[in-house]
């Protein structure tokens, strides 16, 4: 049995406080909002995002940040936006040597670092572990088989995360590539929120299969120009996010496009969900194409489409009619 503190009781932060409580571990379950915390006190569920999921007795639930001083694991289930302030708050709370494992999946807002960079400055005592993969709170608060990937510079800590994490219903990997891990989890939301805007739209499985594919040759290609290896976007926290973050109704930033496919303007869109971390993490993947210099054409016109009011369909239109190239890339086979 482990300690293990989750910071954000949001549907993921509630979701894995669930799992891991179901499978004999002790478990806090932190909100920095005292109104949140009264409430999942008294319904013992999240009446907003996992209806149907009761929190157990044995969770404890609370608003004090030091319930993760003395944890074997401390996990950040916070959005990306709330990561470098729920950050700050625990710099004088841990240990030396504390483990902290993020779930988030994006970068910094109007920025470009990684969230694992943000943890690491504000707290350059701990080791720092991202959980990625295709894994949505739904299903892994209902016990549905999943599979998920553990990434850190510090491999020792990598395998904490999957010592304790690990059970019949959560497989982890882990995999010592945080930066594509990192890379693959945050920008395959872009993509989610372009097959979205086309199921919006009415079109068909050619063309939400030909954005997902090409989609993730972009995450790829900047993704090994930035240090990462290329079989990780073949794996669970490449291809595998990306396939059920395009393809899933749980998936905000999917549900976020179909209302822009529609006609819904993109600020009352992304309004409409609670979350969506694409929006985003186009922002940033638009600095970081010019920053490393990297050809993206689909982000590219995401982010025409929300940020300048593009027609999706003059977007779509355009992807279409770029010049010829062939489909196999250097970068893609060979770092």
């Amino acid at each position: 049995m482990a300690r293990i503190a989750v910071l954000g009781s949001g549907s993921w932060g509630t979701a894995i406080a669930v799992m891991a409580d179901r499978h004999g571990h002790q478990v806090s379950l932190w909100s920095v909002f005292p109104e949140e915390v009264d409430c999942l006190r008294r319904d013992r569920e999240h009446k907003k995002l996992l209806p149907g999921v009761m929190i157990p007795d044995s969770v404890r639930i609370t608003n004090d940040i030091h319930t993760a001083a003395d944890a074997d694991l401390v996990i950040l289930a916070v959005p990306s936006f709330a990561v470098r302030s729920t950050a700050s708050m625990l710099r004088k709370v841990l240990p030396d040597g504390a483990v902290v494992a993020n779930l988030a999946k994006g970068f910094e807002q109007d920025g470009t670092k990684r969230l694992s960079q943000v943890i690491a400055e504000e707290l350059p005592q701990v080791r720092v572990v991202v959980i990625s993969g295709p894994s949505h709170a739904e299903e892994v608060s209902r016990g549905i088989p999943t599979t998920v990937v553990s990434a850190s510079h510090d491999q020792e800590a990598a395998t904490l995360v999957q010592d304790i994490l690990m059970n019949p219903d959560f497989r982890v990997y882990v995999n010592p590539d945080i930066v594509g891990v990192e890379l693959g989890g945050a920008l395959k939301n872009i993509v989610a929120l372009a097959a979205g805007i086309c199921d919006g739209m009415g079109l068909g499985d050619n063309t939400k299969a030909a954005l997902m594919t090409r989609g993730l040759t972009e995450i790829a290609r900047l993704g090994v120009k930035m240090g990462a290896q290329t079989e990780t976007f073949a794996g669970l926290s490449g291809i595998g996010d990306l396939i059920v973050t395009c393809t899933s109704m749980h998936s905000r930033n999917r549900r976020a496009g179909i209302l822009m496919g529609q006609g819904v303007p993109t600020k009352e869109a992304v309004g409409r969900l609670s979350t969506v971390e694409g929006y985003h993490a186009t922002y940033s993947a638009k600095l970081l194409s010019e920053q490393y210099q990297v050809v993206m054409p689909i982000t590219e016109e995401c982010y025409q489409v929300l940020f300048n009011n593009k027609d999706p369909q003059k977007a779509l239109a355009d992807l279409m009619v770029r010049p010829k190239c062939s489909e196999t890339e250097h970068t893609w086979l060979d770092k």
